[in-house]
Order: structure tokens, then C-alpha cells, then sequence
């Protein structure tokens, strides 16, 4: 089946945020805009770079009314360690999920069974639970946050403007289409 369009399966688990472990479910997903941010393993190299370019736009995906939640199967205790000591994941203000079980990771699809791992899978869900983006890299291929930004305001636009799709490398106050019969093979 594919995860496109599908619902967040349910959830529990712990996170670190602000200076605090917090519970966190999937019920915290109602009404808003979501980022589900996996990666492999805190304490480690590529890792960093992402969530610390996260950390740099969380702002703004703050002012879209989207909350952010980075998940590794690393626990949050590993995450409060990990936060207390680098430099760059202090930055962090946004929830860092502990996924030891690995159920949340495999909920989404991206574990990888052997090495008990995520694979660097980036979920951007609507107000009502659905996967509206879904992106997986390999491990060695690090994200840019300002390209999920991008896709996370179109995502926000199609779904305020039914009938209006965004095309490639559409940003904020382009123009967008209304698909027709009208436009069929005239792009």
C-alpha cells in the first residue's frame, strides 16, 4: 500500500523538548500541520548537519503552524545526552522522539530490520493524520530543511486551494495551474 494519503498509525512514546522528557502521540497530530524527521542515530556525522539546518528553519515552519518531530530509535535519554553535549543539536527546540521499540520507525517505513537503524525519511502529515509528503534517503545523503519548507507551503496551498495544483520549483505567491482540459499537453 502506499503511504501517500495513508493515516499516521497510532503511537506512544517519549521525547525530550525544552529541558524535559514529554509524552507524545498521535493525538498530538489533530488540527495541526506535522514533520515527521527520521535519522538514523544521535552521536553521529550526517545526522547533525540535518537537524541542526532544521533547528536554523524551525522558526519558520513555526509560523506555517507546523511542529516538528525529529525520531531515531536512539532513546530520549541518548537524545538529552546528545543535546547536552554538541553544540549544534542545542539548537534544537523541537521534539526529539526516542523510538528504542522501533514501532513508530517501522509505522512510517523506514526501518532498516538489521541494523535497527531509520533510514533518513522525511513525513510532512496535514491536520487530519494523512502523509501528504514522504521522501527516503540513504544514509549517506543528508536533507535540506529549505526544500521541506518549500514542499511543506505547497502542500499547505493545494490543500486551501482545491482545484489548484503547485508545478515544479513553485514557491510562495507563483502562479499555480487549475488542471483542464484546456492545459492538456499545452505545458
Amino acid at each position: 500500500m502506499a503511504i501517500i494519503n495513508s493515516k499516521v498509525k497510532p503511537f506512544q512514546a517519549q521525547a525530550y523538548h525544552n529541558g524535559k522528557f514529554v509524552p507524545v502521540s498521535d493525538a498530538d497530530l489533530q488540527g495541526k500541520w506535522s514533520i515527521f524527521f527520521f535519522y538514523p542515530a544521535d552521536f553521529t556525522f550526517v545526522c547533525p548537519t540535518e537537524l541542526g539546518d532544521m533547528a536554523d528553519l524551525y522558526p519558520e515552519f513555526q509560523k506555517l503552524g507546523v511542529e516538528v518531530y525529529s525520531v531515531s530509535t536512539d532513546t530520549h535519554f541518548t537524545h538529552k545526552a546528545w543535546h547536552d553535549a554538541s553544540d549544534t543539536i542545542k539548537k534544537i527546540n523541537y521534539p526529539m522522539i526516542g523510538d528504542p521499540t522501533g514501532a513508530i520507525t517501522r509505522g512510517f517505513d523506514v526501518m532498516i530490520e538489521e541494523e535497527g537503524l531509520a533510514l533518513r525519511g522525511t513525513f510532512v502529515v496535514n491536520p487530519e493524520g494523512e502523509i501528504k509528503v514522504a521522501e527516503i534517503h540513504d544514509l549517506g545523503i543528508g536533507r535540506d530543511a529549505s526544500e521541506l519548507l518549500r514542499k511543506v507551503k505547497a502542500a499547505q496551498y493545494v490543500a486551501s486551494h482545491p482545484g489548484e495544483v503547485c508545478p515544479a520549483k513553485w514557491k510562495e505567491g507563483e502562479a499555480t495551474l487549475a488542471p483542464s482540459l484546456d492545459l492538456v499537453g499545452k505545458i
